[in-house]
């Protein structure tokens, strides 16, 4: 992961959290939809702007599982 692609999932993590704050009674269904509800807000600011989406962002050669196997 990226520079580009680790700074959109942390702005997602900090928003979320701070939106499951803000609610009074937090349940696993409430976390869901605040999650998903942020996560397409990224999303569509980042098409919006003309950004690179992350699953067009570029991928590595080999896997983390690949590069330990090697060691």
């Amino acid at each position: 992961m990226g520079n580009i692609e680790l700074g959109a999932n942390i702005f997602r993590i900090t928003q979320t959290e701070a939106l499951l704050e803000k609610q009074k009674e937090v349940s696993e269904i409430k976390a869901t939809n605040t999650h998903y509800k942020v996560g397409k807000a990224v999303r569509d600011t980042i098409k919006k702007l003309g950004g690179t989406m992350p699953e067009d962002l570029p991928t590595p050669d080999k896997s983390i599982k690949e590069l330990e196997n090697e060691n």
